[in-house]
């Protein structure tokens, strides 16, 4: 391409944003030698413009936009928006809307005068959607892929100890954005770092890193020299922890049969077996480091690369994927670059923070919805012990049937599989290529996996487009099946047919938007009690709010307040999700799915999948002891250790600690009781504390990783109060008057719908029901000595609940036996139960049950049963959009207290699920944010007879028939006492 100052910008001319055949323009190939040493960073406050289309002229006043970051979050005009399916403009591919926000980067470079003589390339980490490159006014390169770094060859445009200045022009909406339809924001600008390099003329083109777990290494070489042809007698060494390694002769020796060696690109093997090796596994994240050098024919060196090593095999057999010859169950997340004041731009300390958390909780394994991620999460994943899949930069939702197959975009599909596995290739952690996701399934994805395979046949491919045709199949272009949100009874079913062929992983299951993640224990009961399922990956990790000024609707940016760390947004601030930005297309809440909220604490579901994923079970119980069970893959129990407590309904509780057998992966061992249970007391539960021993990278010791629990004694029968001589007193409504309620115990059959409830066409149903405005009519009040019945009915619409009160007077209080006869068509229903509110001072609630996190009936596997103490403020849990939260399940009894005065004390005939927070179910459910919840000043109590699960119907399969609330008659009783 020519070019004369004052004529038309040649890539402005190439239109390159629609232009899906242009993948780039003059971009080097993507490689994966290490360039950090010696770089300079160009990061930083950078001149900008931002111009409503390409073609419009640059000029005007610059402002500053910092690099790296989005500039639709700092104050730009350009606002983020949000949508999972549909496109954000109305163009049907590849074209681009004409009103088209262009950013406009724009600095001074100094170019070190000890580089003359040398290579000078510019990286640009990533570029949303289309980048254009100039140095001093001259056109340099084009390059597409907002997820993977471009690299530009800056030798004949910049002279070393002079000052260049560099223009960096990214075009918002492209041809590209088709197929970069992801559930996320969309953002504009330079996500990730910019620095310049050089390197002598004759460097390291691409390095290939193959480690075998038997301990062979075998590193390939490719060379080349950017003045022309080689020079002769070039060479390459290795070192592996220090220790020296050459080439190997047969293989060049091929390779000058070849006359490869010669010319232009010559190509070098260096090779060695490491004695005694130490396997990489997620549990066991064993590292070498290796170091290339490319010697000049004098000796001296012209080029250094710098790798971490993993000995490691991957392969499936059967339908069995293996990790170093085992098979593994696969814990995973789905994981997108996200911060909520910086979007996609992420840190190396971000970064270590989401995966030491991931880790502390149980997960294995991270799927990089739905492109490659920032490459300092790959070198964390080797250090830190996760098995990636590594997805390409391709979603085509709104339009994938047409673009699957469309030509136009073939270039673009390989380019960017292609471009990933050579990035991504020599990192331990990446165990399998995915190929996209949501893009239909074409010749694209059949030509990208021919690449592929052909590149790195020590990996298996997985793409859900594909292998959702036939999990049996064996012909396309996914060795996995890897489903999304399958029910797992046809999961199941499958690998009980006869007819499954591969591995069936899900790629997305357990959606967890909003109060979610229920049957999870269920889902992973079946997948380990089942041969040829090995689990999936949660959708997703992250809620991701963006953190907006309330006074003026604005992102915070950068330099914005201090996150809480307890999911609440600072003060003056909300969290936003879709339509917060004066979108007029979005999707909603539907971006807050993940478990984790956007200041990175933790939901109630990262517990249960915590307890799930534990690598000590308890297993069941022998005379005089317990079955302890290791549940690791690779690792022996010497890096845990435990303590073990035993809780009695008596509110005794003993502590002793724990010496963990020598177990091997996999095996089990009983162990005697730590304690002589005491005769009285009732219920009795024996919990294992297992925390860890020793400093690990990703847990300091005494790190809490499990607490798994058995039931050593069952409860008595609770005893009936005896009745006293007092008389219940009642209102005029028949409603039970006590000191300290605000407002009687009532029927209800309604709780602020969760998304799920909400997506799922629930809470439609409901509400056309008129379970959110029950209509309570008193039938008859039959008074005896001490002992009151209210008969009522409430009535929904046209159907009738009869409900039944019996106030009985008795020490201490009063005893209420109730009864609710649900109508046919009251088939699903949220709950049916009792509610009241007390007076303002009761701010800590101690009770006996499950806990001490929220909890549900079908979300109850990770609270154990305990003596449990919190504040009321911190029982409730803010998810981005309120909605029913805070439940307790399995509570046996409670106790409402605050600085003096009386308390408010509650026994159940049965473990029940409570909930007590500041807020009633009318308040969660009309406000969109949390920081529009006014808190009450006393408790509203919920005391369920029967609860709804959680399931997960915002997307995927709902909770499953026995969690269901029926019709027919419900009893429940309890007391309700003043101490």
């Amino acid at each position: 391409m020519t070019y004369s100052p004052g004529s038309p910008d040649p890539l402005i001319a190439l239109r390159p944003w629609e232009a899906p055949e242009l993948t780039s323009w003059n971009r080097l190939p993507m490689n994966a030698v290490d360039r950090r040493s010696g770089a300079i960073p160009l990061d930083g406050d950078w001149r900008f413009q931002l111009l409503p289309a390409p073609h419009a002229p640059v000029g005007g006043a610059w402002t500053q936009a910092y690099v790296p970051g989005a500039w639709t979050l700092q104050d730009s005009g350009d606002l983020p928006q949000y949508t999972n399916v549909t496109m954000p403009f109305p163009d049907i591919p590849p074209h681009s809307p004409a009103a088209n926000p262009t950013g406009v980067y724009e600095r001074e470079v100094d170019v070190p005068a000890g580089w003359a003589g040398r290579r000078i390339v510019l990286q640009v980490g990533a570029a949303e959607s289309v980048l254009l490159v100039h140095v001093d006014g001259r056109p340099v390169g084009v390059s597409k892929d907002s997820h993977l770094a471009a690299e530009f060859d800056l030798t004949e445009v910049v002279r070393a100890g002079g000052r260049a200045t560099v223009r960096l022009t990214v075009v918002k909406w492209s041809d590209a954005s088709h197929i970069e339809d992801q559930d996320q924001w969309w953002h504009g600008g330079l996500t990730r770092s910019v620095l310049l390099y050089a390197t002598d003329p004759l460097h390291l083109a691409d390095v290939t890193v193959r480690a075998r777990r038997g301990g062979e290494l075998r590193v390939d070489c490719r060379v080349r020299d950017a003045r022309g042809p080689l020079p002769e007698g070039w060479y390459l060494t290795g070192e592996l922890d220090g220790v020296p390694f050459t080439q190997d002769a047969a293989f060049d020796a091929a390779n000058a049969e070849d006359e490869r060696v010669s010319g232009f690109l010559g190509e070098a093997r260096l090779g060695t077996t490491v004695p005694g090796v130490r396997a990489w596994t997620a549990e066991t994240p064993e590292l070498y480091a290796l170091t290339v050098r490319l010697h000049r024919a004098d000796g001296t060196v012209a080029d250094t690369s710098r790798h971490r090593v993993g000995f490691r095999d991957v392969e499936i057999v059967g339908r069995d994927l293996l990790v170093n010859g085992e098979r593994i169950f696969v814990r995973g997340v789905n994981r997108h670059d996200f911060h909520p004041l910086t979007g996609r731009t992420v840190t190396p300390e971000d970064l270590r923070a989401d995966l030491v958390l991931l880790k502390r909780f149980g997960f294995n394994a991270i799927r990089t919805a739905h492109y490659p991620n920032d490459p300092a999460l790959y070198d964390l994943a080797d250090e830190l012990g996760f098995y990636v899949v590594d997805e390409a930069d391709i979603e085509s939702h709104d339009h994938a049937h047409e673009i699957a197959d469309d030509p136009r975009y073939l270039n673009a599909f390989v380019d960017r599989v292609a471009r990933m596995v050579l990035r991504d290739k020599n990192h331990p952690s990446v165990i399998v290529w995915s190929l996209g996701n949501e893009s239909d399934y074409g010749a694209h994805h059949d030509a990208a996996a021919g690449w592929v395979r052909r590149h790195d046949p020590t990996r298996p491919l997985q793409y859900e487009g594909a292998a959702k045709l036939d999990w049996a199949a064996t012909d396309d272009a996914s060795d996995i099946a890897c489903p999304m949100y399958a029910p797992i009874e046809e999961c199941v079913a499958h690998a009980l047919s006869g007819r499954q062929t591969r591995p069936l992983i899900q790629c997305e299951y357990s959606h967890a938007m909003g109060n979610s993640n229920g049957t999870l224990a269920d889902f992973w009961a079946a997948v380990e009690a089942t041969p040829g399922l090995q689990g999936g990956f949660v959708w997703e990790f992250w809620d991701h709010g963006i953190l907006q000024r309330v006074s003026d609707g604005r992102p915070a940016g950068r330099t914005g307040p201090a996150l809480r760390g307890d999911g609440v947004a600072p003060p003056g601030h909300r969290w936003a999700y879709g339509g917060d930005f004066g979108e007029r297309v979005h999707d909603g809440a539907f971006i807050a799915d993940g478990v984790v909220f956007p200041d990175r604490a933790p939901k109630p579901a990262l517990y249960e999948h915590r307890e799930i994923a534990a690598p000590v079970r308890i297993e069941g119980l022998e005379p005089g002891g317990v079955v302890l069970a290791n549940h690791q893959h690779f690792r022996s129990l010497d890096w845990l250790t435990g303590e073990w407590r035993l809780d009695l309904a008596d509110g005794t509780t003993l502590r002793a600690p724990a010496d963990l057998p020598a177990l091997r992966p996999g095996g089990t061992a009983a162990v005697p009781l730590p304690f002589e249970v005491p005769r009285e007391g009732g219920e009795a539960w024996l919990t294992l504390r297992v925390t860890v021993a020793e400093d690990q990278p990703w847990a300091p010791s005494g790190t809490e990783l499990c607490v798994p629990q058995v039931r050593l004694r069952g409860p008595a029968p609770v005893p009936v109060p005896p009745v006293s001589g007092g008389a219940v007193r009642l209102d005029g409504e028949g409603l039970l008057l006590h000191p300290l309620l605000t407002a009687a115990p009532t029927l209800t059959l309604w709780r602020a719908p969760t998304d799920n409830d909400e997506i799922g066409g629930m809470a439609r149903r409901w509400r056309d029901l008129g379970l959110d405005a029950l209509v309570r009519t008193v039938v008859s009040v039959r008074e005896e000595p001490g002992r009151t019945t209210v008969e009522a009915v409430c009535t929904a619409g046209a159907a009738v609940v009869r409900h039944r009160q019996v106030l009985t007077s008795v020490e201490g209080g009063v005893r209420i036996d109730e009864e609710a006869e649900l109508p046919p068509e009251f088939d699903d229903v949220a709950r049916v139960g009792t509610v009241f509110e007390t007076v303002a001072g009761l701010d800590r609630m101690d009770w006996f049950g499950q806990g001490p996190w929220e909890s549900y009936p079908d979300r109850a596997a990770g609270a154990p049963v305990g003596h449990h103490t919190r504040l009321v403020d911190e029982l409730f849990t803010p998810y981005l959009r309120p909605q029913e939260s805070g439940g307790r399940h399995g509570v046996r009894r409670f106790t409402l207290s605050g600085r003096g005065g009386s308390a408010l004390r509650v026994t159940l005939d049965e473990p029940r699920q409570v909930s007590v927070t500041r807020f009633r179910a009318e308040d969660l459910t009309t406000a969109r944010h949390h920081a529009e919840l006014a808190p009450r000043p006393g408790c509203v109590v919920h005391v369920d007879a029967s609860h709804r699960g959680l399931g997960t119907a915002s997307c995927g399969p709902d909770t499953s028939p026995g969690y269901l609330v029926a019709p027919g008659v419900h009893r429940w009783s309890w007391t309700l006492g003043v101490v």
